[in-house]
């Protein structure tokens, strides 16, 4: 009898514990105002396939339209590295019907059990897809080449797929939607960004968004809807092609019927996605990035006008054994069905079909595998591996509760507008998880002079009232005050140190209010965000029990320079760490933009560079900063060195970062610098990429009042002139031949009085002369 040794290993996807978290905006993750850790339903929305505990309690901000937000979330299983393919997909959608809810029961699909027979405005439930669009799902058939291993679907519409055999239903979410991207379906979702480990389908993904391409889907008529879904169980009934979609007719045999229509519905009319590679982040954590910092994108809020918006973010992953691009062909048993394993497990292990086969090298759910075999092809043992089809690979996701996107006002309009946020609970790490203990967000924000800070949060009376905290229990709330001086000293600001040399935000005092200075913002700000004045009136306010939930200054002008750290008072406890946030406002422009393979471009006032598809070897945070000569030469100075290359500033310091080279395989990228003043010189450019030891000369053409130039490095350029001494040397020349000229001239007339005398002559009668005509 062969031996069976049982190994469970442990596979990164067989069951999800925590796996893919919006922080910011807050998500919800099906939560709506639970007052324990756990959500009570999670097919409330949508289908997270994450842990009970994630998600927010609901809370609504506004954003105005062409902000600056920054999206924030965790993730489980890793993106950009090899160990698996990750794509994360960031999308939004607005309308009317979309709503929090106040249960968190699951909206009904018979409008039997809705108010008015009216699902899509019975306010009970909370609601993001619509009715219509989750009936049409249901009822439609679904795409059969996708492959669906070894899992046996319940049913040939929509609803049913690999990772939702059973045709769960979640709110009025479409599960084949919810699964694939792009998708070959008209869907509400706008896309934002692509983020994903492989690049080179960035091409497709952007043209096959529903942003830019327009679908086709079958129209059928209502009463042949309601028909269907009375006597269909789990059978299709709309076709997915036209000319079966043409045939339909209701009632059937039926001349003057009601005909089935194959519609085109238009694309959103918007700009592709972003696509581009994904941050680097660690396999099994659920925490921060390689930077130490949360991942993130920085969403420029969209020119649109809606008071009910969502935002959703997807996180689709396979294993690095399963190319889900390549190994899936979709073929059919006889039955019609994909069949189990066209992942071609054995050919990777020097195994033919049948000995793959035989030996359990077949991808199907828990498979037994005999690693070692005998020359007469008797078995010792197997081990079984803990594998799950349905999740190989597989989809997490994570929503927003609702948001509004409004119009600035109009001294706002065309300005820039930063929105800093609160994310994070009342609690500490373990009971909080997988959320966050509480922090500002961006926790670090730089900004220019003339720009507008926009402080917004909102909180929640609902929290577990064993969790830790400060003030009433199950509340949470935050503030804003100005911190006092760091004990340690700051790094550099300028050049390459952007924050505080021990990433220090300051004591745990506040400054005291009469001698505050922040961002120049009045006093009445100051007090409105210590104590929340503009939105409460007096109470106990010492740990701001009585204040609201919601807060919001307003966008606010930037007037001064400085490095501002500030805090909340009341969450900066031992339990609930630092709540604290810091803002750097300067008049040196910095930008900084994720660029990678795909290419794109990034410019400040006096500067621009264009980074053309496969230039760069891979995703960098480019960082673009200006300092003028003054500032630049102090950088310089302080590092105990000197521009010792030409004689006059020609142009900014321009500093680009990271430092060192950026291209690969010999290619460069094009930068253009603008001069500062006209100027007969002769202009060079110099880059120094070692804190400024040495300066090397870079082949640059002059055009009007800039210069152009190829690179393959970050470090710092700048433009230097120096005297043009063909110039210097033919104005002297010139000057001697004209003394020379005067010379000559006196010594002639000295020798030849007569000849000067007639010259007076001349000259005196040609003056009467013109006297006359005047």
């Amino acid at each position: 009898m062969k031996g069976l040794a049982v190994m469970m290993l442990i596979a990164v996807f067989n069951k999800a514990n925590a796996d893919m978290y919006l922080q910011n905006p807050r998500g919800s993750n099906n939560r709506l105002d639970e007052a324990k850790r756990e959500r009570n339903n999670g097919n409330r929305l949508f289908d997270s396939q994450n842990n009970n505990r994630g998600g927010y309690n609901v809370g609504s901000l506004y954003y105005y339209s062409g902000s600056n937000l920054q999206i924030e979330w965790t993730n489980q299983h890793s993106c950009g590295d090899q160990n698996n393919h990750c794509e994360i997909i960031l999308q939004y959608m607005c309308g009317d019907w979309i709503r929090d809810g106040t249960t968190t029961s699951t909206i009904p699909d018979n409008p039997a059990n809705c108010n008015n027979y009216d699902c899509n405005r019975d306010t009970r439930f909370g609601m993001q897809e619509n009715y219509d669009y989750y009936i049409d799902c249901k009822l439609r058939q679904r795409n059969e080449g996708l492959f669906t291993a070894d899992q046996n679907l319940k049913g040939d519409t929509a609803r049913f797929t690999r990772q939702n055999p059973q045709g769960t239903r979640r709110g009025y979410e479409c599960p084949e939607e919810r699964d694939y991207y792009p998708y070959w379906h008209p869907d509400p979702w706008k896309d934002i960004a692509v983020l994903t480990n492989d690049p080179s389908r960035c091409e497709y993904y952007q043209s096959e968004s529903f942003n830019v391409k327009s679908r086709y889907a079958c129209v059928v008529p209502k009463a042949f809807i309601r028909a269907n879904l009375n006597t269909r169980n789990n059978d299709a009934a709309i076709p997915t092609n036209q000319v079966d979609c043409e045939n339909i007719v209701y009632p059937e045999d039926d001349p003057d019927g009601e005909r089935g229509v194959w519609k085109r519905f238009p694309a959103h009319g918007i700009a592709a996605p972003i696509c581009r590679e994904n941050h680097w982040s660690r396999d099994n954590h659920l925490g921060n990035g390689i930077n130490g910092q949360t991942n993130t994108f920085n969403w420029t809020v969209p020119e649109i006008q809606h008071e009910r918006c969502a935002m959703r973010i997807r996180y689709n992953i396979s294993t690095g054994e399963y190319e889900g691009w390549n190994d899936t062909d979709a073929r059919y048993n006889a039955a019609g069905n994909n069949q189990a394993s066209q992942l071609n497990i054995g050919e990777r292990f020097g195994l033919n079909e049948q000995q793959a086969d035989d030996r359990g090298y077949v991808f199907e759910n828990n498979p037994e595998v005999e690693i070692f075999n005998d020359a007469g092809g008797n078995t010792d043992f197997q081990l079984r591996l803990a594998i799950n089809t349905a999740q190989y690979g597989r989809t997490f996701q994570d929503r927003s509760h609702t948001f509004a996107i409004r119009q600035p006002p109009e001294d706002l309009e065309g300005v820039e507008i930063h929105n800093v946020n609160v994310r994070g609970k009342r609690g500490n790490i373990v009971q909080v998880y997988p959320a966050t203990e509480y922090d500002f967000t961006p926790n670090n924000l730089q900004v220019e002079p003339g720009a507008y800070v926009h402080f917004q949060w909102t909180g929640s009376n609902t929290n577990p009232t064993n969790n830790d905290g400060q003030g009433l229990q199950g509340t949470d709330r935050s503030n804003v005050v100005p911190l006092t001086e760091q004990v340690y000293p700051e790094g550099s600001d300028l050049y390459y140190q952007p924050y505080s040399k021990f990433g220090h935000f300051g004591n745990n005092i506040p400054m005291h209010l009469d001698n505050a200075s922040f961002l120049g913002f009045s006093r009445t700000d100051l007090e409105n965000l210590a104590v929340l004045g503009n939105r409460q009136f007096r109470g106990e306010m010492s740990e701001l029990d009585d204040a609201g939930t919601y807060f919001d200054l307003g966008p606010r002008k930037v007037t001064s320079t400085g490095h501002y750290q500030y805090m909340c008072t009341r969450n900066n406890n031992f339990s609930n760490r630092s709540q604290k946030g810091r803002i750097i406002s300067r008049d040196e422009a910095i930008i900084y933009k994720s660029i990678g393979t795909t290419g794109g471009s990034v410019a400040t006032t006096h500067s621009s560079i264009r980074f053309d598809a496969g230039d760069l070897n891979q995703l960098y945070d480019i960082r673009l900063e200006e300092w003028t000569p003054e500032v630049g030469e102090k950088i310089v100075q302080s590092y105990g060195r000197e521009v010792n290359v030409g004689k006059h500033y020609e142009s900014n310091f321009i500093n680009l970062g990271p430092v060192g080279n950026l291209t690969k395989n010999g290619r460069t990228f094009s930068m253009q610098i603008n001069l500062n003043d006209d100027s007969y010189d002769v202009l060079s450019v110099y880059y120094s990429d070692d804190d400024f030891r040495t300066w090397n000369e870079v082949d640059a053409e002059l055009q009007n009042d800039k210069v152009t130039f190829e690179a393959q490095k970050g470090g710092v350029y700048i433009v230097r002139g120096n005297p043009n001494i063909g110039l210097i040397v033919g104005c002297v020349i010139a000057a001697l031949v004209f003394v020379l000229l005067i010379v000559g001239s006196v010594m002639y007339f000295r020798k030849n009085p007569d000849k000067w005398a007639g010259i007076r002559a001349s000259c005196s009668a040609s003056a009467k002369s013109v006297d006359g005509r005047v």
